[in-house]
């Protein structure tokens, strides 16, 4: 256990640093100097030189990158372009709006999707079976932006339930908070019960074919005892590295979602930073975004051993 471990974390340390080179010098081949963009068309040579100096950007690229990473251990990712905010806590409040909807989403799939795939395998060529195969499959063929649009279109305008524009924070008003982000969640939700199920389907179809399945049945065990306290655990590991990776995924690549439902998350930040060509929001919503996932796959392989005791070893 302690070994397994130990090897992931030796793993994740030279991915993080992968990721913040790709990161750097990927925002080093975009056309433009972030401190003539800054200060304007009118701003001299020497105004902007003097604000290359103060960025660290009049250096070799080597030295660039290791100022640039040193201020990104110390917690200073720069400030916005447009605002003059600091990047990080503008990052952070993001987060928090996207990590409330994209958990409650996965959590909330997950608690649907593992059961109906795994009943799915129990009642293999079975109504239940065809019935959660042919809804997952539509499901997987229906784009997130646009079932997001149904969603608004019924829900909010249609049916006038919920409320259309706008986002209301947690710390002021609970059940307002709850009528925003409804829609969100069900988007997330239904986008994500198609892969979930298919993968609890067939991790249990396969784990349903093994001898000591057959040979707890042949101790006279019910059926839901067997599927239960025998298949799930065993079926339950690869769907979760599933799971793992859709909220890694998700918690930096709901901008689609966050746009159609104007929520204020971190994938809008990014498309808003983009567009105005803020770099210090841009570098730093993808190394945040790639950080992260790196750290929750991490999360996600250290829970591992607890599901499948031949990774303990």
């Amino acid at each position: 256990m302690s070994r397994f471990l130990l090897g992931r974390l030796a793993q994740a340390i030279p991915t993080l640093i992968i990721v913040s080179l790709a990161v750097f010098f990927m925002m080093r081949l975009i056309p433009g100097d972030p401190a003539a963009i800054m200060l304007g068309d009118l701003a001299g040579p020497e105004q902007v030189e003097e604000l290359r100096q103060s960025m660290g950007l009049s250096g070799s690229v080597p030295t660039q990158y290791l100022l640039w990473l040193g201020n990104i251990l110390s917690g200073d990712f720069g400030k916005s372009i447009t605002t003059g905010d600091a990047v990080l806590p503008l990052m952070l409040d993001r987060f928090a709006v996207s990590a409330t909807i994209v958990v409650a989403a996965v959590v909330l799939a997950s608690l649907i999707a593992v059961p109906a795939g795994m009943l799915a395998a129990w009642r293999q060529g079975g109504l239940a079976d065809l019935g959660a195969v042919a809804i997952s499959t539509l499901l997987l063929s229906i784009p997130s932006f646009w079932l997001g649009l149904m969603i608004l279109l019924v829900f909010g305008l249609w049916l006038n339930w919920f409320p259309i524009v706008g986002y209301v924070p947690f710390s002021d008003d609970l059940r307002q908070a709850l009528m925003f982000v409804f829609m969100p969640v069900l988007t997330l939700v239904l986008v994500e019960l198609g892969p979930i199920v298919r993968m609890a389907r067939a991790s249990t179809i396969e784990v349903a074919r093994l001898d000591y399945i057959t040979h707890a049945r042949a101790k006279g065990l019910s059926e839901a005892a067997v599927m239960w306290r025998h298949a799930f655990k065993n079926a339950f590991a690869p769907t979760w590295t599933l799971i793992g990776l859709i909220l890694g995924g998700l918690l930096g690549g709901i901008a689609v979602t966050e746009t159609v439902f104007t929520i204020p998350g971190l994938g809008r930040l990014l498309v808003e930073a983009i567009y105005a060509r803020d770099y210090p929001v841009v570098q730093g919503c993808i190394l945040f975004v790639s950080l992260n996932y790196v750290l929750v796959n991490l999360v996600v392989d250290l829970f591992y051993p607890f599901f499948d005791p031949r990774m303990a070893r």
